[in-house]
């Protein structure tokens, strides 16, 4: 999407990877009609481009005599924020028992990426034949949704009274949590920390997973069992009950919910046993920690900037030792390191209009530096469509500059800043900004670019740099925020890691998508940790 200065409107971290599961919904609409005497008979096929070649992943089921199907069956598969995933939707009309495809007839095909699928939460597309002409009026609708269930609950709990099991002193209570495993027996979720020398102990709240204590059914029965502690592990036994989450989730702060705790074997002993003490749920919540998928499918999308370093250290493009030389098979480094990120985020923003900045050359007429100018040349609209319109832009740029110096990030990081700065004033999870520096060396401006990060850390902002040649990139290193936090030349820390950095010579010799997965491994963690830092939900999200 493009972004301009407009008026303001009125108004758990996961692994490296974003791994989720994606289910795909497939509707049919007006399908070509095969079958003489009835109407078709379709099935969907789904493929999975692996190596340049379609293999088959999954079919539907056959709807039977329906030219505007909605398949039952729906497809599952592994979503990978960092990989271009290619798909076709292929619809058949049945004609006999055969899983061969040829022997059925073709209603029309659909091809596009996963990406573009989740970013758009739902599309309707016009089917396509072997010819690249439309198979009738046929249409195709798919709508993507994540299989996972993020809530999480989160307790606050306590005792009263608990029975005393130490001889010369209280007892060292500590609750452990279960759950019915498969198998008929209790299977253990959680164990608070053990409060020493008391019988009423005040547990630090603490959260789980709904999934990992009831399977995300909160009918479902749990089981709480509170023990004395000793340290040789022969913990005793003071009382236990069971519950529901449904029940615990009456719990309120106002009005605390109170179990009491029971000794089955003191019960039998005592005709005036009433319990070992009462076990109270001070709070009880359940919220939903929300993934980078979440916010995808809630509409959020990511503008996606690119700034490029025209220094002299580069060398003359027009001399192949350039690090700016365009060779015959029409790339270079730049470039290459453009289309593996560019092809990627391109899916997650809706009308694929990026700016494209460059920086550290003379610009005609006067031929003043800038470290912040256009690459297509017109500062109110710096706009390429697409990543195939940066590349243009990039390529018809290069013999009307001069490269020059020095290098000075900040101008464009602060650019791109002020779009980010902007979009919080909306408070929602709407925009969220990726600036692509691609470079040859060592940054002139190291103090200010380290403040302008610093800055920009507090803002939806996330920058990618991308070291071409063989320089020495121990600075850039640095700025990447992995080993230690980055601070700004006044001494203020960054709230949160939002560079990554990676020299391309790394990346030389290996298929051209293990550079955008390198680059982008962060990306899905920092978007999620900037949106829960402000206490934004996606857009669209449902209450837990």
């Amino acid at each position: 999407m493009a972004y301009t200065m407009t008026p303001t409107p009125a108004g758990p971290i996961g692994s490296q990877y974003c791994v989720c599961k994606v289910e795909l919904s497939i509707c049919g609409q007006n399908l070509l009609d095969r079958d003489v005497t009835s109407k078709s008979d379709p099935f969907c096929v789904l493929f999975m481009e692996v190596n340049g070649k379609w293999v088959e992943l999954d079919r539907t089921e056959t709807a039977v005599n329906n030219l505007n199907p909605a398949f039952a069956k729906k497809f599952v598969i592994d979503y990978h924020f960092e990989e271009v995933q290619k798909l076709k939707f292929a619809l058949f009309d049945q004609d006999k028992s055969s899983t061969q495809l040829y022997e059925h007839d073709f209603l029309g095909e659909f091809s596009c990426t996963l990406g573009s699928i989740v970013s758009s939460k739902k599309i309707t597309r016009t089917l396509l034949l072997g010819n690249g002409k439309p198979a009738g009026k046929g249409m195709i609708t798919i709508a993507a949704q994540e299989l996972s269930d993020n809530r999480v609950i989160t307790l606050s709990v306590a005792g009263r009274k608990l029975d005393k099991k130490d001889l010369f002193g209280k007892s060292d209570p500590f609750l452990e949590f279960y759950k019915p495993g498969d198998d008929g027996k209790w299977m253990l979720v959680h164990r608070t920390e053990v409060i020493k020398y008391t019988l009423d102990p005040v547990w630090k709240p603490f959260t789980v997973p709904l999934v990992s204590l009831c399977d995300g059914d909160v009918e479902k029965l749990i089981k709480v069992t509170c023990y004395d502690y000793d340290s040789d592990g022969g913990h005793d036994f003071i009382g236990e009950f069971q519950t529901s989450v449904a029940k615990l989730c009456e719990a309120q702060d106002a009005s605390p919910l109170e179990l009491e705790c029971i000794n089955p074997k003191k019960q039998k002993k005592k005709k005036n046993y009433k319990n070992s003490g009462i076990i109270i749920v001070k709070s009880c919540k359940i919220t939903r920690d929300f993934s980078f998928l979440d916010y995808i499918l809630g509409g959020c999308q990511l503008m996606f900037t690119v700034g490029i370093d025209f220094t002299a250290s580069n060398g003359n493009p027009q001399e192949p030792s350039s690090l700016h030389y365009i060779n015959p098979l029409g790339t270079n480094e730049y470039l290459s390191a453009i289309w593996a990120v560019g092809q990627i985020i391109q899916d997650y923003d809706s009308d694929k209009m990026f700016p494209a900045l460059g920086f550290g050359a003379q610009l005609p007429p006067d031929w003043k530096v800038s470290h912040e100018f256009a690459i297509n040349f017109n500062p109110r609209n710096p706009f390429c469509s697409g990543v195939e319109g940066i590349v243009q832009a990039y390529s018809a740029c290069l013999p009307h500059i001069r490269f020059y110096g020095p290098t000075n990030f900040s101008p464009i990081i602060n650019h791109v800043a002020r779009f980010a700065a902007q979009a919080t004033q909306q408070e929602t999870a709407s925009q969220y900004f990726i600036l692509l520096i691609i470079t040859d060396g060592v940054i002139s401006d190291m103090d200010e670019t380290r403040h302008a990060v610093v800055q920009a850390s507090k803002l939806p902002m996330s920058i990618i740099i991308v070291g071409v040649g063989n320089a020495d990139f121990a600075a850039m290193e640095f700025l990447d925020g992995d080993s230690r936090v980055l601070h700004s030349y006044t001494g203020e820390e960054a709230v949160r890691d939002i560079v990554q950095f990676v020299p391309f010579r790394n990346f030389r010799n290996v298929p051209k998508e293990t550079l955008a997965k390198a680059v982008l491994a962060e990306l899905p963690q920092q978007v999620v940790q900037y949106f829960k830092h402000q206490n934004l939900p996606p857009i669209n999200s449902e209450p837990a």
